[in-house]
C-alpha cells in the first residue's frame, strides 16, 4: 500500500488521484463500447458526457462527503474543503452530481438521456469499483476493528492508522469494490432482458443502494447517525432504493401499456 508513488521535485504524485483517474478513463472506455455497440451513434458524445459527468461527479463526492459527514471540521477549515488527497470522497455525491451534469449535457445534444442512462450504468459501477482501489492505496473510507487477527493494517501515514491504530479493520471499501463488479455483471446479464427503458439504470441504483447498506455497518471512518437510527449513507440508501423501486416499476408498466 502506497499512498505516494513518486515525487516530482517536492510534488508528490499520489496513488490516490492516478487511480481515480483511471477510474473515469476506464469508465469512459467502456461506456463508449456499450454506446457504439448500441448503434444510435451516441459514443461519438460519451467522451464528452464522461468527462462533464467525472469532473462534477468528483465535486459531488467532495462536497457531499465535507457537508454531510464532515463539517463539524470543515466549517474551522474552509481553505482545506478542496484537499481531497485528506480523504473524503462520497461515492453518492459523486454519481448524483456527475450522473445530473452528464444527462444535462446529453440532453443538451438531444439524446436520449434514459436510453443512455442504461447504456452506460455498468460504466459508471466498473468506475466505483476502480475508485475504491483508490480509497485502499490512500487508506480512506475504512472500516471498524475487527476485533480479531483478521483485517487490514494500515500504515502510520494513513488516516486509518490515526484513527484506530494498528488494529486490524474491516476491509469494507475491498468488499465494496468486489460487490460493485459484481453489480456490473448483473447489468450486463439484465441487459439480455427484454428490459423497460429505463430499468437498467433503476436496477443499478437499486443494488448499489443494498450493497452500500450492509456495508455501512462494517464501515469506521465515520460512526454518527442521522437521526439516531442510521449512518447518512444508509439513509441516502434507503431512499435511493425506494425511489428506483418505484421507477423501475413505472417503467416497466408503461412499457406493457404501450405494447396493449
Amino acid at each position: 500500500m502506497h499512498q505516494y508513488l513518486f515525487f516530482v521535485g517536492d510534488f508528490p504524485i499520489r496513488a490516490y488521484g492516478v487511480v481515480l483517474s483511471c477510474a473515469i478513463i476506464l469508465a469512459i472506455g467502456v461506456g463508449y463500447f456499450f454506446a457504439k455497440a448500441d448503434g444510435r451513434g451516441y459514443e461519438e458524445f460519451i467522451i464528452d458526457i464522461g468527462m462533464v459527468g467525472g469532473f462534477f461527479g468528483l465535486l459531488g463526492a467532495r462536497l457531499w462527503d465535507v457537508f454531510f459527514f464532515d463539517w463539524a471540521y470543515y466549517q474551522n477549515h474552509l481553505t482545506e474543503i478542496l484537499n481531497v488527497w485528506q480523504g473524503g470522497m462520497a461515492v453518492q455525491g459523486g454519481v448524483i452530481l456527475g450522473v445530473l451534469a452528464g444527462g444535462l449535457y446529453a440532453r443538451s445534444k438531444g439524446l436520449d438521456v434514459i436510453h443512455l442512462a442504461d447504456l452506460v450504468a455498468p460504466a459508471i459501477v466498473l468506475g466505483q469499483a476502480v475508485g475504491r482501489c483508490a480509497n485502499l492505496l490512500n487508506g480512506d473510507a475504512f472500516g471498524a476493528p475487527t476485533g480479531s487477527n483478521f483485517g487490514i493494517i494500515y500504515p502510520e501515514t494513513t488516516l486509518a492508522y490515526r484513527t484506530y491504530g494498528a488494529q486490524p479493520l474491516w476491509p469494507a471499501e475491498v468488499w465494496e469494490c468486489q460487490l460493485d463488479i459484481v453489480i456490473m455483471a448483473l447489468l450486463m446479464i439484465f441487459r439480455t432482458t427484454n428490459y423497460a427503458r429505463g430499468q437498467c439504470f433503476c436496477l443499478y441504483v437499486m443494488l448499489y443502494a443494498v450493497a452500500r447498506f450492509l456495508l455501512e455497518n462494517l464501515r469506521g471512518d465515520y460512526m454518527d447517525l442521522a437521526f439516531g437510527i442510521l449512518k447518512s449513507a444508509q439513509l441516502t440508501s434507503v431512499v435511493a432504493f425506494v425511489v428506483a423501486a418505484g421507477a423501475f416499476i413505472y417503467f416497466g408498466r408503461r412499457n406493457k401499456n404501450a405494447k396493449t
